[in-house]
């Protein structure tokens, strides 16, 4: 790692490959292209702390339910990057920058990612939280693995509501939170939580209740097509009013933009495992029907959310499409725009950015390509012979056994 700029309190650092490095990173590409997993193995046994190589065998290990190894192969390319920062490299001061347009370090982004959901799932969402501001603090301006649709569910599983509720009234100004439905679901949820709190008094506890009511009508009314998937993955039957009602319908989730699907998808197959509390299902229920009685009253507010929707979700950028195929939600996943799920992908670098900084490339390898071909027994001649016009050739032919051979030489 070394400091590429300080400036204003900022300090921006770079990961390098140096020429050894380079040569092994050479032949995990190869490996890649064998499409044989076993070939990671062998690169691994000889260079046990590449990063990529590591990144990849662990996914091929987690598919095959390996879970142990997969986390150990993480970890051991979290110990390699941090064998390599630079002494004035800080992880919790928050003036660290990173650029992901450099492959070099997208893949420490890669690393820190798989470690926090891996976290999340062993039990320690306290720990992953800390990752996740940690990936967020790398650069909070382009947020290139979309850290903020995790964000709130990570704090409403350790109960860090205050911190939920800070990060979005302090950001919403310049980052409009309000229009991501999981901010604006689970800021309405902490506020509900923090309502049920004992320590609290009855005048408090009266404000926190009907700021959570306001702000989750507020989140039904803008994202409609949030409650039926909800209710659905929740094992829910509606109310017969509800479900008949056209606002609540099919008609919301097809009338949908294709953006807003994918983000309602994400929200609803990440967190509706947090609104099986006890009692969330009531509140949730009363505020519905409030919702529906502003629908049925012609509330304005409906007009002005109808028409953020078509206006604002028309296409999603590129890194809520990462971390979509980064976070591996089937409900997610089948909304992705068909210029991504054909696009050939790899673990190691998912939808690698279009404005890439390339600080070396590969060499192009130089082969033989031998041809062999049978001709004609009785006259020893080749009845035609092309040539790739691309190519400086020159072509040599000899007679072995009654056999031609074309050895094609790349000049």
């Amino acid at each position: 790692m070394n400091l590429v700029e300080s400036k204003d309190g900022i300090q921006r650092f770079t990961f390098e490959h140096n020429r050894d490095y380079q040569q092994v990173q050479f032949k995990f590409l190869d490996a890649v292209e064998s499409m044989d997993p076993n070939n990671f193995v062998v690169l691994l046994q000889l260079n046990p702390y590449h990063i990529d190589s590591l990144l990849q065998l662990s996914d091929v290990c987690r598919i095959q339910e390996d879970q142990e190894t997969a986390r150990d192969l993480i970890e051991r390319a979290l110990y390699s990057f941090e064998c390599a920062f630079h002494p004035v490299f800080s992880l919790t001061s928050g003036t660290c920058r990173l650029d992901y347009c450099r492959p070099e370090n997208r893949a420490f982004y890669l690393v820190l990612f798989k470690h926090m959901i891996f976290l999340e799932k062993r039990g320690c969402p306290r720990t992953a939280l800390e990752y996740c501001k940690l990936i967020l603090s790398l650069d909070p301006d382009n947020d290139p693995l979309c850290m903020l649709l995790i964000f709130d569910f990570l704090c409403l599983r350790c109960r860090e509501y205050t911190t939920l509720i800070r990060l979005y009234e302090e950001w919403e100004v310049h980052r409009n939170l309000s229009q991501l439905p999981n901010f604006s679901f689970s800021v309405a949820l902490s506020y509900y939580h923090l309502s049920q709190q004992e320590d609290i008094s009855p005048v408090e506890n009266q404000q926190l209740k009907q700021k959570s009511n306001v702000l989750l009508q507020n989140a039904l009314i803008m994202f409609p097509g949030a409650l039926m998937p909800l209710l659905d993955l929740c094992t829910v039957q509606p109310d017969a009013v509800v479900s008949s009602h056209a606002f609540f319908g099919p008609s919301s989730q097809i009338g949908q933009p294709p953006a807003l699907s994918e983000l309602v998808s994400l929200y609803v197959g990440r967190c509706h495992s947090l609104w099986k509390e006890a009692g969330l299902m009531l509140w949730l229920e009363e505020n519905v029907r409030k919702v529906l009685k502003r629908v049925d009253s012609h509330d304005p507010y409906l007009e002005d959310c109808q028409n953020k929707r078509k206006q604002r979700y028309q296409s999603a950028p590129r890194n809520i499409h990462r971390h979509v195929l980064m976070s591996e939600i089937k409900e997610a996943t089948a909304t992705l725009p068909l210029e991504v799920t054909t696009q050939p992908g790899m673990g190691f670098d998912p939808l690698p950015p279009l404005d890439s900084i390339v600080s070396y490339i590969r060499p192009e390898r130089y082969y033989l390509n031998a041809l062999k071909f049978s001709a004609l027994y009785d006259t020893g001649r080749i009845h035609s012979l092309k040539c790739p016009p691309h190519y400086k050739q020159s072509v040599y032919l000899f007679k072995v056994q009654k056999w031609s051979v074309w050895i094609l030489w790349n000049l």
